[in-house]
């Protein structure tokens, strides 16, 4: 409901070439040549090896027995992926030294490597804090959009004395780059960072260094399952169930070790396979069997040579020196990673999880927690890294079905089953089981129970030879005759585990839970669901040691021989970085008098209280309504005179006048039942209140004596029919009258009729000029996974007012089924510009752009179609606003850690942490902000990724801006974790999926007509668009706070 989010924000917690000039073709560019830093001789032409080290050589080994460089030093192992520091990658710069010319800095975890030394799992040294993706000037930049591709040529070699004294500027990079296709990349960073902080702090961070030899070559083997079926027979050819893949696929490379190593190999359990060696291709019969009873299947598995991927690329890549990220190479190591978890722990999605639990994760009810990990490869400044987090699940225990039962439905007694049927049924359909009573691998799906007991059960049993025909048997006689057991439990109904209309019967006494069967957390009681959530937010020390014993466990990513046998390693210590702290905003609140005053937040949390406060922009509350649904409820019926009393009394206070409700109206929650009569209701409160008033209705409270589905339908019916906004809230708490819930339910009032309730005292940082400025946040709301039909939702917000920047308005559109892009986002920027306009008397001149729920591989999209649909959509002739597009991502696993934690295990970062060095892209324009105070479990920063800057922010600049953004959030006295914005569309996006949920309560599918449905290639499972289109009353304010 409603005031249940009230004040709490929850945290989502060379030179070289040949002989001359600055590597490349022995010319400028740098194309190719050594890419990681030391070399004696020349270093780095054409084609030359993208080693950490190299000696002299013809063409990309050093020239043609080039002269030394002004140090010497020992080889080191050849592939260490350390990127070249301040972007020595280009424009032919000899790189920095370190530490005055002498030997470079020890890799970690031990001393320099020996000449000729092997290959060992040791990655490089972090960089240095704040020598990280310097762009050097003169840097060769890729096609500017708009103009045409020009590439400077290398400076002459600068001599190593000289390198100390180097420049490299802090200049905002001045435009976006393209593809020679006009293409637009995410741009580049600005600067090495920001500077600004009241504080620096120390932490560790769940990447784990990775290295690999970028010399080999992973090979990608497409793989085909084909069952043989002889011709003639019955079976019919389908595709091969996954769960048998993996089975088929270790008996083939079991019985054919010699040619198929295991060990060298990882499978994604589907289409592909990677290996370190060369794998002989063709076909490959296997043969398969279950166990005793059941036939063996013969399957034709064929190996297809489909790619080499080549590690150089991403080493490439890593220094900058490749425009695009080699996905498919790192999809290739990704699967390399998770083959050795994958063998030994539970697989669920991308994430893999533990086959033992202990007493303390025991959930009850048959049920259990188990801890696991997710885990990713992610490009870095350091570095390939290992990104590993904690997670956790609940799963059915892997219990005889009989004891599942007795712990999960509290049976007293064996034969209490056939007093609660309908429960066994709903705790067992679907669920996978094996059998005891034979030696067999099947696994079989419970369809439902038998109508009969055990005892009473009969069915023909066919005579394998065909020689006689069926004849009737019971199944106590069968499993007598057939296996000589005694079925004990004859009372109670067996599982029946047969497909379509085949029935088969199983005795439930013989049958166990397979293991690893996820139970929704959301069907749990109140006491396993509280334990859960105990483990699963886990306090800061808690979380990060679990990290690390989960990365040094043998059935961790790099633990076994597989990644070693892929020339892989992993360094086993987290990445430690530097932090800033930023300091918060002075905020700007109202007093009882109605004067302003600047109020400084808590040191700590930075929190804030209206105590003897007022909000900045009180709205006077004239016109509203009382809807009680209470009035059938024993316990908790709505005493409204008390209420009302309570709710203008605290208004009062903070600077809203309220009068008396306009209306009254007492129903009960059955009005909840039907759309019809809840819009029915709603127009008679309003009919009522326009007869004792000339103006308007504002405001509808609801009083629910408890939460019910038929909420989505008031809103949808409200805000989309109506025209009026309802604010809900429950009558336990109404007759409370708690001072803070009242707040809470105050400001939430107050955004909602366009009121203001906190404010910052200056305006934001670059945009303190004259000209306008607007902010967009977009998300899209999508249906559950099983979910193939309903539309996928997109929601964008914009403010309109201005300096402030307090208010906002919203569109929402429905679109295709789990479509990521905003179909209509320009055509629903521009409707909110054209409100910025009509608000403000004036276009917004600048306008940044913040932007939910994409992932890296999805920020071509947004550049590439969102960004130009947007600049198509709002630019005129005269009229061509700068644009900045920022991504937040909240689905990310990095997680940061004090490295001293001062002796209190629960302490989290502090609000306003940063961190741009080490642990972001090598080059792309990214930071981690961790705006808001953790209470519960560990803080999860936001990731904010840059992809285009028209007003040229510096680090500092659009760090402060967002985190000062996240001061004003109209429903909290804290800062949240995540800005403005962004947030305000996410809750949009709910509210539109409210919608669509309402819709197809009054209107199911089978009942809808063929014009409610847009028809159309691009979105043929849309509704249609006019269901979702607000209010005009309610489509330039806060409806969805």
């Amino acid at each position: 409901m409603e005031q249940r989010s009230g004040n709490n924000e929850y945290n989502r917690g060379g030179g070289g070439g040949r002989g001359r000039g600055g590597g490349g073709r022995g010319r400028g560019g740098g194309r190719g040549g050594a890419q990681a830093g030391y070399q004696q001789g020349g270093g780095g032409g054409r084609g030359g090896a993208p080693m950490g080290y190299q000696q002299g050589g013809r063409g990309g080994g050093g020239g043609r027995g080039g002269p030394p460089m002004g140090y010497n030093q020992q080889p080191v192992r050849p592939w260490e992926n350390r990127p070249v520091q301040g972007g020595q990658q280009q424009g032919g710069m000899n790189p920095r030294p370190v530490h005055g010319g002498q030997n470079p800095r020890p890799v970690q975890g031990g001393m320099n490597p020996q000449p000729g030394q092997a290959w060992g799992n040791r990655p490089v040294q972090a960089p240095v804090h704040g020598r990280e993706n310097r762009p050097v000037q003169g840097w060769a930049q890729p096609q500017q959009f708009g103009g045409p591709s020009s590439v400077e040529a290398a400076p002459e070699d600068v001599p190593v004395t000289g390198m100390k004294s180097l420049q490299i500027s802090d200049s905002p990079s001045p435009a976006l780059a393209t593809t020679p296709g006009n293409k637009l990349l995410p741009m580049r960073r600005p600067d090495r960072g920001g500077k600004v902080a009241v504080r620096s702090t120390r932490l560790l961070v769940n990447h784990f260094p990775v290295s690999f030899n970028p010399h080999s070559i992973i090979k990608h083997y497409d793989v085909d399952v084909k069952l043989d079926v002889a011709p003639g027979s019955k079976l019919v050819k389908k595709p091969v169930p996954k769960s048998e893949l993996r089975s088929i696929r270790e008996k083939l490379f079991a019985d054919r070790a010699e040619i198929l190593p295991m060990d060298q190999t990882a499978y994604d359990g589907e289409k592909s396979i990677f290996s370190a060696v060369d794998l002989p291709t063709g076909s490959y019969k296997v043969e398969l069997s279950d166990g005793e009873d059941s036939k063996s299947r013969t399957y034709t598995f064929t190996i297809t040579l489909v790619n080499e991927l080549k590690l150089s690329k991403l080493k490439d890549y890593l220094c900058g020196n490749l425009i695009h990220k080699p996905s498919e190479v790192l999809n290739g190591m990704e699967l390399v990673m998770k083959e050795n978890p994958s063998r030994q722990r539970i697989c669920f999605g991308r994430n893999t999880y533990s086959r033992e639990y202990g007493r303390e994760d025991d959930l009850k009810g048959g049920l259990a927690a188990s801890k696991g990990f997710q885990q990713s490869l992610k490009s870095t400044s350091q570095g390939l890294v290992l990104c590993l987090d904690y997670s956790v699940l609940a799963f059915r225990k892997q219990l005889p079905v009989l004891e599942f039962l007795t712990e999960h439905l509290c049976l007293r007694g064996i034969n209490d089953i056939n007093n609660c049927k309908r429960e066994v049924l709903k705790a067992l359909k679907g669920l996978k089981v094996t059998v005891t009573h034979r030696r067999t691998k099947q696994k079989f799906t419970v369809a439902g129970l038998t109508t009969e007991s055990t005892r009473n059960l009969k069915f023909p049993l066919e005579d394998p030879e065909g020689n006689e025909p069926p004849r009737e048997v019971t199944l106590l006689s069968y499993f007598q005759e057939k296996y000589g057991i005694d079925i004990r439990y004859k009372d109670i109904p067996s599982l029946n585990v047969g497909k379509g209309k085949r029935q088969n019967y199983i005795p439930m006494e013989f049958c166990v839970l397979v293991e690893g069967q996820r139970f929704q957390k959301e069907n749990l009681d109140r006491n396993g669901a509280m334990l859960l959530k105990n483990i699963s937010v886990a306090s800061p020390f808690d979380r990060k040691n679990n990290i690390c014993r989960m990365i040094n466990a043998g059935d961790a990513p790099c633990g076994g021989d597989i990644v070693k046998n892929f020339e892989i390693g992993v360094n086993k210590n987290m990445t430690s970085v530097a932090g800033r702290v930023i300091g918060p905003p002075d905020l700007k609140l109202g007093t009882p008098n109605g004067q302003m005053k600047v109020i400084k937040v808590d040191r700590e949390k930075c929190h804030w209280n209206l105590v003897s406060n007022s909000v900045v922009e009180g709205k006077s509350l004239d016109r509203w309504a009382l809807l009680d649904f209470s009035s059938a409820s024993r316990r908790n019926r709505l005493n409204p005179e008390k209420f009302v009393w309570s709710l203008r009394s605290r208004c009062e206070k903070l600077g809203m006048h309220t009068e008396e409700p306009l209306a009254y109206r007492s129903t009960n929650m059955q009005a909840f039942k039907a759309v019809n009569n809840l819009r029915d209701l709603l127009g008679y409160v309003v009919e009522e209140a326009s007869r004792n008033s000339n103006g308007p209705l504002q405001l509808i409270i609801c009083v629910m004596d408890g939460k019910d589905s038929g909420y989505k339908s008031l809103k949808w019916v409200s805000e989309t029919q109506i025209g009026v906004v309802t604010q809900c809230c429950l009558s336990e708490h109404a007759n409370a009258a708690k001072d803070q819930y009242l707040a809470n339910l105050a400001m939430k009032i107050n955004a909602k009729i366009g009121g203001s309730n906190v404010e910052l005292t200056e305006r934001l940082p670059l945009l303190g000029g004259q000209d306008p400025v607007m902010f967009i946040g977009a998300d899209v709301n999508h249906p559950g996974a099983m979910n193939g039909t309903c539309p996928s939702i997109a929601a964008v917000v914009g403010s309109v007012n201005w300096p402030a920047a307090t208010r906002y308005a919203a569109r929402v559109s429905p679109q295709s089924n789990r479509k990521e892009r905003i179909v209509n986002f320009g055509g629903m920027c521009l409707d909110l510009v054209n409100s910025f306009a009509k608000i403000n008397r004036v276009k917004p001149k600048k306008i940044i752009v913040f932007r939910d729920g994409v992932s890296d591989s999805q920020f071509d999209m947004v550049l590439n179609e969102e960004l130009r649909d947007l600049k198509a959509a709002i630019y005129e002739e005269h009229y061509k606003p700068t644009i900045t597009l920022v991504v937040a991502q909240k689905r990310h696993h990095t997680r940061l850690f004090l490295e001293d934690q001062g002796g209190d295990k629960r302490r989290n970062i502090s609000p306003g942490t940063v961190v741009d060095t080490v642990v972001v892209h090598p080059f792309e324009y990214d930071f981690y902000l961790c705006s808001h105070y953790g209470q519960l479990g560990t803080s999860k920063p936001t990731h904010y990724y840059v992809l285009s800057d028209d007003h040229n922010f510096t680090s500092d600049q659009l760090q402060k801006l967002i985190y000062q953004m996240c001061f004003t959030f109209a429903r909290c006295t804290k800062p949240v974790s995540l800005v403005p914005p962004v947030y305000y569309a996410d809750l949009v996006a709910t509210r539109g999926r409210m919608f669509q949920e309402a819709m197809l309560e009054q209107y199911p599918p089978s009942n809808m007509s063929s014009s409610s449905l847009v028809s159309s290639a691009s979105s043929s499972a849309s509704f249609d668009d006019a269901s979702y289109k607000l209010h005009a009353a309610l489509q330039d304010i806060m409806f969805f706070i």
